[in-house]
């Protein structure tokens, strides 16, 4: 069994499901009175610098300030650090990718912010993180535009293609189709869906970014500031560009306008894959139809059960998310070093599965059961490395610590 695509529509939310293999991998939902921004451009107010934090404050019109800093505010050096940039292949963290990637490689900033931005300066930002708790939204002045082949850099001149293209011949073909009519000036980064398209396709996706980054420099300069001047799609149309791909086998929406939607989208994007967009026309509620409904519910608890009787609690703060080991029930045959190592070994797997699930993000704690062996350890630690090259989303791990924490 291949994977699928389930969309379920209410009037108050959207969920959607991937499945692989029968059992539910990834799963997004947006409310209707509470919709993600992340992706949103809006054109904003520096309200307040703070030079002790090389940071500013930046009013949307949202009830709370978006946070800029510095490093998303001076320009490039270079593009040396930018072949990186798409380390996977990850649809809503390819933009949280590129910021990041400029961070980490920028050289030392020249001028602090204080003599970049001044109060009361209009400016263009992008969200690339979501506000949690009493944090607002984390922004950048370097906007992305992701299209379905290609993410475009207006303030950036460089190309490059995602590392999971490996055949070198292809990524230069790529490279050298983007750069038959990239305008002198900005960039674009070739995503992974783009292997085997041919020039046509490229050129138009090309073509349209190019074309809506124009629109939204008309719309930005005509707004009254604080406002939003561009919102990302909606998670229905998030869903056909950045999941449906050839490798799955079909798309199943349960609402007829979103269907149509759906083929609409494709017909302009991706004609071939239409055959594989369908209605669900059972009476039974499409979740439940597709047992998707009880993966949530599993997933939206605190504490998931292993199946030899230990269990997982995940806790998730403003700065971290705790993830916690227990045995629980399981008390094992032989002796308590095998029952440890076997109930950790177990929640390997479920952590991974739930993080992925949950789309969890940021700094995350595991706390192991302890191990007095160093093989122990060493087992679960490359059980964790393993399990997560499924994950598209990029990683770094940190070695069990002398208090069992990873």
């Amino acid at each position: 069994m291949g994977s699928e695509i389930i969309i379920d529509t209410t009037s108050h939310e959207t969920r959607v499901a991937l499945l692989e293999n029968g059992s539910v991998t990834e799963l997004y939902v947006e409310r209707e009175k509470d919709k993600g921004i992340v992706g949103n451009i809006y054109k904003g107010i520096v309200t307040k610098i703070l030079p002790g934090m090389q940071a500013a404050f930046v009013d949307l019109g949202l009830r709370r300030a978006g946070f800029l800093y510095v490093a998303d505010v001076e320009p490039l050096e270079g593009a040396e650090s930018l072949e990186k940039l798409v380390e996977d292949d990850a649809p809503e963290d390819e933009d949280k990718l590129l910021v990041e990637k400029r961070r980490q490689g920028r050289r030392v900033l020249d001028s602090p912010i204080e003599e970049m931005l001044q109060e009361g300066q209009e400016i263009l930002v992008q969200v690339s993180k979501e506000p949690i708790g009493t944090k607002g939204a984390r922004v950048t002045a370097y906007i992305t535009l992701p299209g379905r082949y290609l993410v475009f850099m207006p303030m950036v001149d460089h190309i490059g293609v995602s590392r999971r293209i490996a055949n070198e011949e292809e990524r230069q073909r790529l490279k050298e189709i983007v750069r038959e009519t990239k305008t002198p000036g900005v960039g674009f980064i070739v995503r992974t869906v783009s292997e085997g398209v041919d020039r046509h396709e490229l050129h138009s996706d090309m073509a349209f970014l190019t074309k809506l980054w124009e629109d939204i420099q008309k719309k930005a300069a005509l707004a009254p500031a604080p406002a939003v001047v561009h919102p990302d799609l909606n998670i229905v149309l998030r869903t056909v560009r950045d999941l449906f791909t050839s490798d799955v086998d079909r798309l199943i929406v349960d609402g007829p306008q979103d269907h149509q939607t759906c083929l609409e989208f494709v017909r302009s994007y991706l004609p071939h894959l239409e055959p594989k967009i369908q209605l669900y026309q059972g009476k039974e509620p499409i979740f439940e139809a597709y047992g998707v409904e009880l993966e949530i519910e599993r997933a939206l608890g605190r504490k998931i059960w292993l199946k030899s009787g230990g269990y997982i609690v995940i806790d998730q703060t403003e700065a971290l998310v705790a993830v916690d080991v227990n045995t629980g029930r399981f008390v094992g045959k032989r002796n308590p070093e095998e029952t440890i190592l076997q109930t950790n070994l177990e929640a390997v797997k479920e952590i991974v599965y739930q993080l992925r699930l949950r789309n969890i993000g940021g700094i995350i704690i595991i706390d192991f059961i302890d191990m007095e062996r160093e093989e122990s350890r060493e087992k679960v630690y490359n059980a964790l490395l393993n399990t997560l090259r499924s994950d598209r989303s990029r990683t770094r791990i940190s070695k069990i610590s002398e208090l069992g924490l990873v």
